[in-house]
């Protein structure tokens, strides 16, 4: 790799890597096909069992898996070629959106119960967590075995930009196909969609492997990364933040609720709430490739975080869909900031050997706190109430910014510089 590129002075400086390209549509593809997927099961799910609840168990049955299997699997990326274990994941996908496809095939379930049917659906959503351990570790791992250490900034930031447009797009036409098409045919494009980064990982040339026993025994290697995480205290700072914000801020799983009972619209309405948070994400992290985030990024992110509550605040109280629209907007605004340091940080801060064990922390800590806040949504909604649920999750979310910020000097003082 040519380490001379000079990262200041080149924003598009990891697309000089053809490989990194065809990692981009593996992002992209990926995160497309599974939030385009969420977005129909979640639609079709709230179809069948009217009930918030309900919406919630979506969430807490992916994340039993990626929880539980996090610590397993970042160990096993270490220790295997990292394309190999991204292509069986891919592999396994189209599986499982095949599996969805059939359950949502009026021929395959007209003898089945809805309870039967929602058991299933569930059933291949728990599938999808045990994939979802494997997938997040080898894809943060690949990205740093593809362009040299100087660029790990970049990288992140174009990365993360190829994530949003996916996400963008995927809740979006998800809406769209199921206002047009229906659930089932929207499912099968979702199969059609996984067949890009299968195409592109064949792109990409198999990796060395950095994983050093050091005589290490099962138990003390899968935990080492959780390790480094506690003693790391900038990099354990960045993901107890995010964490709790996603985990109390989780009003896009409320959506289908929030769009028929609370907006009162339609599919195509679901679809564009759905995609605010993504489009304004989108947009800052194409401003952030050319404008690298070096000034104080602690504060920043704070700051960030702290107006994503204030926006969760907003939308549990509005009743306007154009303000809703707006505030979900600004939200994944102010997310994409958080998403961009915090993949800077693990990145510049993570040893090579040990990549795949702090990225499945990374999934515990955030990934897994989508799922999990879809579950705390889903049962407040329950419990209190749908607007007010959405309302004291952003309240709480304030109050752990306000927390970090007291209690954690070295988040104040993050520096980023390679």
């Amino acid at each position: 790799m040519d380490n001379s590129v000079n990262i200041k002075n080149d924003p598009y400086a990891s697309l000089r890597f053809p490989e990194f390209n065809h990692y981009l549509v593996i992002r992209f593809a990926i995160v497309f096909a599974l939030t385009m997927q969420f977005a129909i099961v979640e639609w079709r799910v709230y179809e069948l069992a009217r009930d918030p609840f309900s919406l919630g168990l979506i969430g807490l049955a992916e994340v039993i898996p990626a929880v539980l299997l996090a610590p397993f699997a970042g160990h096993m990326v270490d220790k295997l070629e990292k394309r190999g274990v991204l292509l069986k994941c891919v592999i396994a996908y189209l599986g499982i959106g095949t599996g969805l496809f059939l359950l949502t095939w009026d021929v395959t379930t007209q003898h089945l119960s809805k309870t039967t049917v929602l058991a299933l659906i569930y059933a291949l959503v728990f599938c999808g967590g045990i994939i979802r351990s494997f997938t997040s570790p080898a894809t943060f791992t690949l990205l740093s075995l593809l362009v040299p250490r100087t660029l790990y900034a970049n990288a992140s930031t174009w990365s993360s930009s190829a994530w949003q447009i996916g996400a963008v797009i995927g809740p979006a036409l998800g809406g769209l196909c199921i206002h047009w098409f229906g659930v089932h045919w929207s499912i099968l494009l979702v199969v059609v969609v996984f067949l890009a980064p299968l195409i592109s990982l064949l792109q990409i040339k198999p990796k060395p492997i950095y994983y050093k026993s050091q005589g290490e025994s099962f138990v003390e290697s899968i935990t080492k990364g959780m390790r480094f995480v506690w003693q790391t205290k900038v990099v354990l700072g960045a993901l107890a933040l995010d964490m709790f914000a996603v985990l109390f801020g989780g009003a896009v799983a409320m959506l289908p609720a929030f769009a028929t009972d609370v907006l009162h619209t339609d599919a195509l309405g679901y679809g564009l709430l759905r995609a605010a948070p993504a489009v304004g994400a989108l947009v800052t992290m194409f401003i952030l490739a050319h404008r690298p985030l070096v000034h104080k990024p602690g504060i920043k992110l704070l700051a960030a975080v702290f107006g994503f509550g204030l926006c969760i605040i907003v939308f549990g109280l509005s009743k306007s869909f154009l303000l809703s629209m707006l505030v979900l907007l600004l939200s994944g605004s102010l997310d994409g900031v958080s998403v961009i340091i915090r993949q800077t940080i693990l990145q510049l801060k993570t040893p090579d050997d040990m990549r795949g064990r702090v990225a499945s922390v990374s999934s515990m800590f955030v990934g897994s706190s989508n799922e999990l806040g879809a579950f705390e949504s889903g049962f407040m909604a329950r419990a209190i109430g749908l607007v007010p649920s959405v309302v004291f999750g952003g309240c709480v979310t304030l109050g752990v910014v306000i927390t970090t910020y007291v209690i954690s000097p070295a988040m104040r003082k993050l520096d980023l510089k390679p």
